[in-house]
């Protein structure tokens, strides 16, 4: 089988890889390099909980092909820790309880730091249409909009 040949920067970390041609990212960052935050779910892009920040952009890595991404600079969940210290959006999260079952909380926390970043004190109505591509099951995102809305102040 051809494989391709790529770097990525992952969470600050190079990493020179041969992927198969079809090779998602998401099975890139899972299976070859352990990060398991970015969570497999529908496969298809629809629930947002493999989304991972590419160039700073979120975007879901299930439909993303690694060898797409060569030279591309790749944050997870696991790159906002800095220092042992969690990241503002995932201490807000915790502090309000945005989180029940887990599953969609690494790629709810992407999609809103790509609009922290862009915008540091969004609107509520900003912070619903940006996080309304993310699908959770459990919270009814009330505590979310409010984590987020938390961690701008940070």
């Amino acid at each position: 089988m051809k494989t391709v040949k790529v770097t990525i920067q992952v969470n600050n970390e190079e990493n020179v890889l041969q992927v198969k041609p079809y090779e998602t990212l998401l099975e890139t960052l899972r299976e070859r390099l352990a990060l398991t935050g970015a969570k497999e779910s529908c496969g298809m892009g629809a629930c947002g909980a493999c989304t991972v920040l590419v160039n700073g952009i979120p975007l879901r890595s299930c439909l993303v092909l690694t060898a797409e991404v060569d030279g591309a600079d790749i944050t997870t969940i696991e790159g906002l820790m800095k220092d042992g210290k969690l990241h503002p959006l995932q201490e807000a999260f915790m502090e309000k309880g945005a989180v029940q079952c887990g599953f969609c909380t690494s790629g709810m926390i992407m999609t809103a730091k790509a609009l922290l970043d862009r915008n540091k004190r969004p609107t509520k109505k900003e912070i619903v249409r940006t996080i309304s591509s993310n699908i959770c099951r459990c919270t009814g995102y009330k505590k979310i909009i409010e984590a987020v809305e938390e961690a701008g102040k940070k």
